[in-house]
């Protein structure tokens, strides 16, 4: 990405993509996507939207139970320990999955997405229901 890339990136309120495979307990292909910080939340908010072209249905080899694990691993191992460059501590993490990229806010009937939100205490995740 270059630098009017993410001057652009930063003045909506999104991180630039972060090239890098994440390992997640269910060991399926999880890459960041972008983070988002700008949007109407439950007081200040930070999405971490991930990618993973392997997340397509919930179906035999993929319930619920594993991808929330994966969520919340993604929250402690990857969303907590960036906080502290990011700014103030947010009331709310929020971690998505997605099949492929999609513009934030925007309803795409092609995109398979699941969403999790966190409030973090002490440097932990804690789930809270959306």
């Amino acid at each position: 990405m270059g630098l009017v890339g993410l001057i652009l990136a930063l003045a909506i309120g999104a991180q630039p993509v972060w090239a890098e495979n994440i390992q997640v307990p269910s060991g399926k292909a999880v890459a960041f996507h972008e983070m988002i910080w700008n949007q109407p939340g439950s007081g200040l908010t930070y999405r971490f939207r991930f990618i993973s072209p392997e997340i397509t249905s919930v179906g035999d080899d993929l319930n619920y139970a594993v991808l929330e694990r994966d969520m919340a691993h993604l929250c402690q191992e990857f969303a907590v320990p960036r906080l502290a460059a990011t700014g103030p501590v947010p009331s709310q993490i929020v971690i998505s999955i997605s099949s492929r990229a999609s513009e934030f806010g925007q309803a795409d009937p092609e995109v398979t997405q699941f969403f999790e939100a966190y409030s973090v205490s002490d440097n932990q995740c804690i789930w809270e229901p959306l």
